[in-house]
C-alpha cells in the first residue's frame, strides 16, 4: 500500500491530537471527578440533571452541546486507535458524557472494577475531596 502523498502532515495532526487529547484526560478527568459528589455511584438510579429545574431551553441546549462534544470525542478517538494517541481513552470520555440508554449501568460496571475505586478515590483524595461511596447492590 503506498503512502499518501499528505502522509507527513497526516502524522503531524494524528500526534497534535493526540497530545490534545493526553492533555484533555490529564487535566479534564480530575477536574470532572472532584466536582461529582460522593454518593454519584451508589444510588440505584440518577435522575437527569436537566430535569432538577431550572430553563428547559438552556437545559436542552446544555444536553445537545454535551452529546455533540461525546460525539466528537467518540469519533476522535476512533481515529485515534488507528493512529499514534489514547484512541480508547477518548473514546471512554466521549461515551461518558453522551446520554444514552443503561450509561448510568455501564458506569456503575466500570467503577465496580477492582481498583477502578481506588483509582478514582486517588484522585479525589489529592484534590481533597470525599471519597466516592461504592456502587450499591
Amino acid at each position: 500500500m503506498p503512502w499518501p502523498p499528505d502522509w507527513q502532515a497526516l502524522l503531524l495532526w494524528s500526534g497534535a491530537l493526540s497530545l490534545l487529547a493526553v492533555v484533555a484526560a490529564i487535566v479534564g478527568v480530575p477536574w470532572v471527578l472532584a466536582r461529582l459528589p460522593a454518593d454519584y455511584f451508589s444510588q440505584p438510579r440518577r435522575e437527569a440533571w436537566r430535569l432538577a429545574g431550572g430553563e428547559p431551553v438552556l437545559a436542552r441546549l446544555a444536553g445537545l452541546a454535551k452529546n455533540l462534544l461525546g460525539l466528537v470525542l467518540v469519533v476522535l478517538g476512533v481515529l485515534l486507535v488507528f493512529t499514534p494517541g489514547q484512541g480508547l481513552l477518548t473514546i471512554l470520555a466521549g461515551l461518558l458524557l453522551m446520554n444514552f440508554p443503561g450509561k448510568y449501568r455501564l458506569e456503575r460496571a466500570l467503577v465496580a472494577q477492582p481498583g477502578v475505586l481506588r483509582g478514582l478515590n486517588w484522585l479525589r483524595q489529592r484534590r481533597g475531596r470525599a471519597p466516592f461511596e461504592a456502587p450499591r447492590e
